[in-house]
């Protein structure tokens, strides 16, 4: 009798679904951030938001449940309604965080719905402006010349893989102390209070414009044309390193698909105004979105990359 209850409420899900996709959306939709407030997600998906609400009819809310480097606010659209009314703003570390956290409250793979890649970015290793190093390689001789001393910011798990990589690449021990955004961490970055830490050019750039943090190096392969003078790690003699970011958005499982479609698409038209598509470029983002299906690609082969990079020892799970 139970199963019979569960199939016929499945199927009158599967019924609905056509009719709830055509109408949507009627209410306010609301983005999640899992992170707190002034951090590169936060920026992205408030510019985001701006560009959706005349598109789609609505308000567009960004609502920051910040903490556990991104879970919290993970769970709250994991356990929603597939509606389409909450939406997940998240980056990279929603890949990650299986594979360095000893459990999490929901499956990365099996309880959201892939809606679009939003964009890729370099992440940059910053120096608050007091701190006496003005390179990568004079931050590796102070951290040779006093082991385990010097700190660096992390506000994500994907973050805090960047900041372990370079010093396992660079073979030196540093600290790292962790944030639950990328705000809060740039706040005690430009006090003096964190000697270094990794950011997102979304996030960062505006500090390093106006002197408050310097950029020793960028993550990506090539240099980014917003801070052209700045040398990628590799460059700088981190060698072989390099390292992306990646903000995207999901859904709960169970999405329908049309919803998915219409959002995603109405994603592409967003990132194609140019307020918002100027916005967004001004602080590093790479505005080329993937829709639902060749963002679920892109997924898989995320979770085939950190997979192989538990295996290999290259990421550490936490205790």
């Amino acid at each position: 009798m139970l199963a019979s209850r569960r199939s016929l409420a499945l199927g009158a899900a599967v019924l609905a679904a056509p009719a709830l996709a055509q109408s949507w959306p009627q209410r306010p939709a609301r983005l999640i951030v899992p992170y707190a407030p002034g951090g590169g997600t936060d920026v992205f998906a408030r510019a985001l938001a701006e560009g959706l609400r005349p598109l789609l009819g609505q308000p567009v809310l960004v609502e920051n449940r910040a903490g556990a480097s991104g879970i919290v606010g993970s769970e709250v659209v994991a356990r929603a309604e597939p509606d389409g009314q909450v939406f997940l703003v998240d980056t990279g570390s929603h890949a990650l965080n299986p594979h360095v956290m000893p459990s999490l409250p929901y499956n990365t793979q099996r309880d959201f719905t892939p809606v679009a890649l939003l964009s890729r970015f370099p992440m940059l290793l910053a120096a608050g402006a007091t701190q006496p190093f003005r390179t990568a390689m004079e931050l590796v001789a102070a951290a040779k010349a006093a082991p385990g001393t010097i700190g660096f910011g992390t506000s994500d798990a994907a973050i805090s893989y960047a900041g372990n990589l370079f010093a396992r690449l660079a073979g030196i021990q540093m600290v790292e102390v962790s944030y639950r955004g990328a705000g809060p961490m740039l706040n005690d970055l430009i006090a003096g209070h964190l000697p270094t830490s990794w950011n997102s050019t979304v996030a960062a750039l505006p500090h390093i414009q106006s002197g408050r943090i310097r950029a020793l190096g960028v993550s990506t392969r090539e240099r980014t044309a917003l801070l052209p003078e700045v040398p990628t790690l590799a460059e700088a003699g981190i060698a072989g390193y390099e390292f992306a970011g990646w903000y995207g958005m999901l859904g709960p499982a169970n999405l329908p698909t049309s919803i998915a479609a219409r959002m995603g698409a109405a994603i592409e038209e967003a990132l194609r105004d140019p307020a918002i598509r100027q916005r967004l470029l001004g602080i590093g983002a790479d505005l080329k979105p993937l829709g639902p299906d060749e963002f679920r690609t892109f997924l898989g082969e995320e979770e085939a990359r950190w997979s192989r990079a538990a295996r290999e020892g290259l990421i550490v799970r936490a205790q």
